[in-house]
């Protein structure tokens, strides 16, 4: 369903590095149009072939982790209308960059969400400030924040919006190949998982 992120950032290192990953879903309206008569029919076709698949591959993800939620939620302390309020404001920008910036953003990002769900942020562009943020969660939970590291320094962070089988968090962050993007990270990659207080 979601595929496998694990993050490079070539020559940089720092706490505030956000990975640069290769998107697995990307609406397309974020993909290039082309003018030609003959282009502009095929992309009309893989577009909305595109949007039948992610449509059926949603609603296939939501039903099969619709329990999950719910008892993450109660287990968490903190409501269903936090966890579809914080998941569902940062799935509204899948495959574009609200921010504005080019890179280091998905802490920017991360903020934006928390803001404009109707909480506060940390208002730090680095991933690593998320692990002093609110509270923290023994596991992954839906609507939680995961702060994850990688050899060599860097960070990245995100919104967790369900579990795969493995018990691998699916996370919705930004700068995820350059865009906002929902994966499957490693379990072992997140070293924090908080939530707003």
């Amino acid at each position: 369903m979601y595929r496998e992120a694990w993050g490079e950032v070539g020559g940089v290192t720092g706490e505030q590095v956000c990975f640069s990953v290769v998107a697995f879903a990307a609406p397309a309206s974020a993909r290039p149009h082309h003018r030609t008569g003959h282009h502009a029919h095929v992309h009309h076709h893989k577009h909305h072939h595109h949007h039948a698949r992610r449509h059926h591959r949603h609603r296939h993800y939501h039903h099969r982790y619709r329990h999950t939620s719910n008892r993450d939620a109660d287990e968490s302390g903190f409501s269903g209308g936090f966890v579809s309020n914080i998941v569902a404001e940062a799935r509204r920008y899948i495959g574009g960059n609200p921010t504005g910036r080019s890179r280091l953003w998905c802490a920017r990002f991360m903020n934006m969400v928390l803001k404009r769900s109707g909480h506060q942020g940390t208002g730090s562009d680095m991933a690593s400030s998320f692990a002093h943020y609110g509270r923290r969660v023994s596991g992954p939970r839906v609507g939680a924040i995961a702060v994850m590291g990688r050899r060599g320094g860097g960070g990245h962070v995100g919104v967790v919006s369900g579990i795969d089988r493995r018990g691998n968090p699916i996370i919705v962050s930004g700068n995820h190949g350059h865009r906002v993007a929902e994966a499957v990270y490693p379990r072992g990659r997140i070293y924090a998982y908080v939530v707003p207080n």
